[in-house]
């Protein structure tokens, strides 16, 4: 991953400007309070990620981009991973979310800090902290809850918040435990601004509510003017968000989402996206981005933006290590290098997960087959011939490939070797049709 150069070094007159310029930067307080505090002496932030689900999602990630860009300059970050909050979760643009079991939201919590981790520097001058607001909000009578922080919120600016005012005109409305959220992640900025002098809040735009409940609580009864700011929503090009409310989450753990597909995600972004994408996710100075931007105007084809997206994010959230072999399994799958048999059964499984075909009852599996069987009958069975003459046809034409090697007879058989990692044999048809066989 290319690491980011200094804003200064790029033109930029603050690091304020070039996470605008990056387009990470959506809501804020005061630009120029925050400016000045960015580029001060270094301060704490925060970012809360609730253990919602398993893993964190390509949204989640913008967030741990901006902690990086901050990080990187110096200042103190703080993942707070909510084992209070995410019990409840925040409130979504329509309907009640499902409340899940609390031993199940402490093993996605611990599974969020190991990803985060692996994303932030946790050693160095500025390592990231963990925290957990149920270490505070646990500890907290109804009677404190309702007296201590309660007691400083207004209920016509609860209601006014953009997400409760959408639910109260749903069918569905809103249920006082989500209603109450905003109060307990304002609570959450202020004991942190207590206990680490923490002056900086991080978020996604939807949660612009409950980012200013916290700045207004400590102006409240401390006194003082923090900070907070957040960034876009990433949607696709059809203007949908992603994320796992949707459907269409991209997952950042590898054993929810392989780094192989992973990676296929970013490669096959549109050009129309990459300017965008490649100043938000990618760590990659100005004039870098300018001229992979160009290339993708002039040279389309080349799609060199595309894998500069594709590595510097795969890199980003995987290693460089694991986005390597997805690209070079990529590579070997269709013969244009690499060494079939050098990819692990796990990326092997991963990357021939699209090539499966429909059994009788509709479901999508890998064709089954077994040492010994003809070549032209797996390569009927993984759905590349309708006939075995067709298929007769094209090996005597020279076009059937078996793990990337000639087939040269139509009497040919299948040989244990012949099963990758004791499983699959990939059968080409000419450059691009792909079929796969699993022995059974």
């Amino acid at each position: 991953m290319a690491r980011i150069t200094d804003f200064r070094e790029a033109g930029f007159s603050s690091l304020l400007e070039e996470l605008q310029w990056r387009g990470l930067v959506s809501q804020s307080t005061d630009r120029e309070r925050l400016a000045q505090a960015l580029d001060g002496e270094p301060i704490t932030y925060y970012c809360g990620f609730d253990p919602t689900a398993a893993s964190l999602h390509i949204g989640n990630l913008v967030q741990l981009i901006n902690m990086r860009h901050l990080q990187l300059a110096g200042h103190h970050p703080i993942a707070l991973v909510g084992g209070a909050t995410g019990l409840i979760g925040d409130p979504r643009q329509s309907g009640e979310r499902t409340l899940n079991p609390k031993d199940v939201v402490a093993g996605w919590a611990e599974r969020l800090k190991r990803q985060i981790g692996g994303i932030l520097d946790t050693e160095g001058s500025n390592p990231v902290r963990f925290v957990s607001n149920y270490d505070w909000t646990a500890q907290m009578s109804v009677i404190d809850f309702l007296r201590d922080v309660g007691k400083n919120f207004r209920l016509g600016t609860m209601l006014a918040k953009d997400t409760v005012a959408r639910r109260l005109k749903s069918e569905e409305g809103i249920s006082f435990t989500e209603f109450s959220y905003q109060v307990l992640q304002g609570n959450d900025f202020l004991h942190l601004f207590d206990e680490y002098h923490c002056t900086l809040e991080l978020g996604g735009s939807d949660q612009w509510g409950n980012l200013t409940s916290g700045l207004d609580l400590i102006h409240k009864v401390r006194g003082v003017d923090v900070n907070v700011f957040t960034s876009p929503i990433i949607t696709d090009a059809q203007g949908k968000k992603f994320g796992k409310s949707e459907g269409n989450a991209v997952w950042l753990d590898p054993t929810m989402l392989s780094p192989y597909k992973f990676y296929q995600f970013w490669i096959n972004r549109p050009d129309a996206e990459m300017e965008s994408l490649l100043k938000a996710f990618t760590f990659l100075p100005k004039s870098e981005i300018e001229h992979l931007i160009e290339e993708s105007r002039t040279n389309p084809g080349a799609r060199e933006a595309q894998k500069a997206l594709a590595w510097e994010v795969t890199s980003f959230v995987h290693g460089e290590k694991a986005t390597q072999a997805a690209i070079d399994a990529s590579a070997a799958l269709f013969g244009r290098g690499g060494d079939l048999a050098a990819i692990d059964e796990e990326t092997l499984e991963s990357v021939l997960e699209g090539f499966k075909v429909a059994d009788e009852n509709g479901e999508h599996v890998f064709p089954q087959s077994e040492a010994g069987a003809r070549v032209i009958d797996a390569a009927q069975a993984a759905g590349l011939f309708k006939s075995g003459s067709e298929a007769r046809r094209a090996i005597k034409s020279g076009g059937v490939y078996l793990n990337n090697v000639r087939v040269e007879s139509d009497e040919a058989v299948l040989d244990d070797k012949d099963f990758l990692a004791g499983r699959f044999a990939l059968i080409r048809r000419g450059k691009k049709a792909l079929g796969v066989v699993e022995r059974h």
